[in-house]
């Protein structure tokens, strides 16, 4: 015990300073451990208050969608209800054409020896209308066909459109408040033109001119029926429209263009009815024996030039060669215009003022 009194001096001395030292390291170790505990809070805050600002963020995107999806949904309803009804009234309009067809079959069979005539002319109706809709061209495309001669006849009023058909120039002219009215042979088209409030008589072009009180008309129009007639008829008619508009008065005749070999060895010959086409020389002297002045041509509906026979580009010639591409250039100006002429044209007469 007296040893270790007389050394416990020396041990404890070293011992007291590994204490202090074991201290004071265990005191830096935990500020180092708070030091690191805060900044893992601090950073744990911070993602805390992030993804809080991404959950809103993502919370007013969502809403953002919904409403962008529930707009997009009443658009694409409202749509599907216009085009509904647009089904709806076209399934209206055939079902009276077949109670229409119906009626006449049921009329037709009543009258026995008339069968087979009443048949036939409700079948040249119906195989017209449907060759008229596959064929023709659209209703709004023809309406801007017509637009070029708006100019001319917005003070020809009153206008008679003789062949009127589906009504797209009567349509177009009441727009424009030009008072107007059509006739037609087809029973079929004068219905569909008086489901449009259009008005129409049933009748043919000859039969209309003559019925027409003289000088009572200030423009008579006609779109693709010329075609139709014998070289008489269209003779009769251009001198019955003489004899119907006022002086000053306007007659427009358009038909399909002869001078292209496109238009009469591709599509003219597509209708059946058609009886012969109409060159522009001889229609226009037909004008002039009627007394017509002031006759003009207007070509119409050019091909599309990728129809049309490829031109030699210039660029990058020169001498000879140069020469010799632009005589071939002239040359397919020339074959180009007689192939790919332009598919129609309209000739436009003038009665002479007194």
């Amino acid at each position: 015990m007296a040893f270790k009194r007389l050394l416990r001096p020396f041990v404890s001395l070293p011992q007291n300073d590994l204490w202090e030292r074991q201290r004071v390291f265990n005191l830096i170790l935990l500020d180092v451990f708070e030091h690191h505990l805060q900044e893992w809070k601090d950073h744990q805050e911070r993602v805390e208050r992030l993804f809080e600002q991404r959950i809103g963020d993502l919370d007013h995107r969502t809403r953002h969608l919904e409403n962008f999806l529930r707009q997009g949904l009443d658009e694409v309803m409202r749509h599907d209800d216009a085009l509904f009804g647009r089904v709806d009234r076209k399934l209206d309009r055939y079902r009276r054409e077949a109670d229409e067809l119906a009626g006449l079959l049921k009329a037709a069979l009543a009258r026995g020896p008339e069968v087979e005539k009443r048949l036939q002319e409700a079948d040249a109706d119906v195989s017209y209308i449907d060759f008229e809709h596959r064929f023709r061209g659209a209703a709004e495309d023809i309406r801007d066909r017509i637009r070029v001669y708006l100019p001319r006849l917005r003070q020809a009023a009153p206008v008679l459109d003789l062949g009127c058909g589906r009504g797209e120039a009567l349509a177009l002219l009441e727009a424009e408040g030009v008072e107007c009215r059509g006739v037609d042979p087809s029973s079929a088209m004068v219905r569909h033109c008086r489901e449009q409030g259009l008005g129409v008589d049933q009748n043919d072009a000859l039969s209309a001119l003559t019925r027409t009180e003289a000088a009572s008309l200030g423009g008579v129009v006609s779109f693709h029926v010329i075609e139709h007639l014998a070289p008489e008829e269209i003779e009769r008619l251009v001198r019955l429209a003489f004899a119907a508009l006022r002086p000053g008065g306007i007659l427009v005749l358009e038909t399909p263009n002869p001078l292209s070999v496109a238009v009469t060895a591709r599509s003219f010959w597509l209708d059946p009815t058609h009886k012969r086409p109409v060159h522009p020389e001889a229609l226009s002297a037909c004008y002039e024996q009627a007394g017509f002045t002031g006759i003009e041509r207007l070509d119409l509906r050019p091909y599309p030039e990728e129809e049309r026979l490829p031109e030699i580009p210039l660029d990058g010639l020169e001498g000879q060669s140069r020469e010799l591409a632009d005589r071939l250039n002239r040359l397919r100006d020339e074959l180009d215009d007689f192939l790919f002429g332009y598919r129609d044209y309209a000739l436009i007469g003038l009665r002479p003022e007194r």
